[in-house]
């Protein structure tokens, strides 16, 4: 699945599940030139094997928000509950830099695909060893739960994203309870994407679906190499340490902690010393770096692409002829300067909130559907009967044309896209209050959907974008916060998924992404760089495409 993410000095320390929603991000390190094409196919993680590693040590990073959701499946995740989760809970599937799926011998010695009476059947073989916390078996059940809650047959649950798991026509016990023979309906050609995590059966009642994680992350219903420590709600801070009932190899870590701060003090923090990452999302945060004692910079292509969400639940936004001109009024170029302004790093314009840019099957969607085009958006404006005031200003019936745009965090980019969009809208007559809140209330912000525009990130979490083309565009998305995906529109895209191959599935997708974005409801402006400060010796961390570690496999190299 995708999930958001929010600007921040978070670090997105492991892919996410699915899609995620996260902070928009910043910009390049300044070394190099380098473009979106060069970076296509670079990682800079330090890959080392596990017995190159020191036992022992800490990691610290800081981290946007502890989000209230614990929960990764729960409809309020975004990518910082996929970050905790992962370090405490089952991690069945991982992917190299290239994105081949890696099944974790850990969870299972054996997955088997084949195909009967024209439909996908995987069969996973579940190590007799792996067991939760609380000492209950990892068994079939587990796979069994994860799909009903995830399958969007019962509305009780509301599930971050059904794409996949709507698919499946059964989960059923194999051999014996350690083995989970899952059948589609047709062919599915993006299953490895699924159950690469697991929901706990004891969480499968829907008021503990939905609210018994929150603020809760139940230590007991994990499993894996690290449990928690300590969790501290007020101050922001998790900790992990080592798990004694873990079976695996031992995590090459004492402890791992995350801290949350904003973007300027998470800079502070690492040449201080008490962070070892930070994200570098500016030219000033590069120079502050650069030189620091002990410090690499890790780059690479990020999953992660920026975009602007409409509420169209708002009264003025209400009308899609004004969401077009607000849409024709912003210079998707000028908002790409705002990320790279000063660095050696150019990037076109992102056209897709399905594919990124280095994914086969990317297409500029976007620009098929609308450009930027101030003149044509002052025409719609007019027709709309929002006319220029004396001070500039368009108006109807008295009422000014005038909304607010929220910006979380400190982050100088987050800042510059504000000011300049608000410029931009000024310039055919809109009015743009900015709001300006601290990053811990990014959820509140986004679930509460207290924002008439808002800028933000999604990420991917796996190769598959295209897989979760539902969860972006389906009218029952807890994805996407506009409020405006069209129910004519389901049936297009949930066809997609339902091709036989890629390709086919790439065509189409195309087709139903440009339905969608006629609604105006969201604009994707870019696909950012991953660029990281690092201490020297990190292994197994960083800017790694779609690369994902098992948390006992990340530490310090000997």
């Amino acid at each position: 699945m995708k999930h958001i993410v929010q600007r921040s000095a978070a670090l997105a320390a492991v892919a996410a599940l699915s899609m995620a929603l996260a902070a928009c991000g910043g910009g390049g390190s300044g070394e190099g030139g380098d473009t979106a094409a060069s970076l296509a196919a670079k990682t800079q993680f330090n890959p080392q094997p596990y017995e190159s590693l020191k036992d022992g040590g800490s990691l610290t990073t800081a981290i946007t928000e502890i989000t209230p959701q614990f929960n990764t499946f729960q409809t309020d995740g975004t990518l910082y509950t996929l970050n905790v989760w992962r370090w405490y809970n089952p991690t069945l599937i991982t992917f190299t830099a290239d994105g081949d799926p890696v099944y974790n011998p850990d969870y299972l010695t054996d997955v088997k695909q084949d195909t009967v009476n024209g439909n996908t059947r995987i069969t996973y073989t579940i190590n007799p060893k792996a067991t939760y916390n609380d000492g209950a078996p990892i068994d079939w059940r587990s796979f069994e739960s994860t799909w009903q809650t995830s399958n969007g047959r019962n509305q009780a649950y509301f599930v971050s994203s059904t794409d996949g798991y709507d698919r499946i026509a059964s989960v059923t016990r194999g051999v014996d309870d350690r083995q989970a023979v899952i059948t589609f309906n047709g062919i599915d050609v993006w299953w490895p994407g699924l159950f690469n995590v697991l929901l706990n059966p004891k969480a499968t009642d829907p008021k503990v679906y939905n609210q018994g994680y929150i603020n809760n992350p139940h230590n007991e219903w994990g499993a894996g190499p690290y449990q928690i420590q300590k969790f501290d709600q007020q101050n922001g801070t998790i900790v992990f340490e080592r798990n004694p009932r873990w079976w695996g190899k031992r995590g090459k870590l004492d402890t791992r902690t995350f801290l949350t701060m904003e973007s300027s003090a998470a800079i502070n923090a690492f040449r201080n010393g008490q962070l070892d990452i930070v994200a570098v999302n500016s030219q000033n945060d590069y120079a502050q770096v650069k030189t620091q004692p002990g410090t690499e910079i890790r780059k690479g292509p990020s999953l992660q692409l920026d975009f602007f969400t409409l509420n169209g639940q708002s009264p003025i936004l209400s009308d899609p002829r004004v969401r077009k001109a607000v849409f024709e009024s912003i210079d998707r170029q000028q908002i790409v300067k705002f990320h790279f302004n000063g660095l050696d790093y150019t990037a076109d314009p992102q056209g897709s909130m399905n594919l990124l840019p280095f994914q086969k099957g990317y297409q500029n969607t976007f620009d098929q559907v609308i450009r930027y085009d101030p003149e044509q958006a002052k025409r719609d404006l007019d027709a709309a009967g929002w006319v220029p005031g004396p001070d500039g200003f368009r108006q109807k019936n008295g009422q000014p044309l005038r909304f607010t745009y929220v910006n979380t965090g400190d982050d100088v980019v987050g800042k510059a896209v504000a000011g300049g969009t608000a410029a931009m809208l000024k310039n055919v007559g809109i009015q743009l209050d900015i709001r300006q809140v601290p990053s811990s209330d990014y959820s509140k912000i986004v679930t509460g959907r207290q924002f008439d525009m808002f800028y933000s990130g999604v990420s991917q979490g796996d190769p598959y974008g295209l897989a979760y083309i539902c969860q972006m565009w389906c009218s029952n998305t807890g994805l996407i916060k506009s409020g405006l995906n069209d129910p004519k529109n389901d049936a297009l895209v949930r066809s997609v998924n339902t091709l036989p191959t890629p390709e086919e599935q790439y065509a189409r997708g195309a087709e139903a992404e440009k339905a969608a974005l006629a609604t105006y409801g969201v604009m994707p402006t870019v696909n950012l760089p991953a660029i990281y400060a690092v201490k020297q010796g990190l292994a197994n961390y960083g800017a790694g495409r779609f690369y994902v570690a098992t948390p006992e496999t990340i530490g310090w190299q000997k």
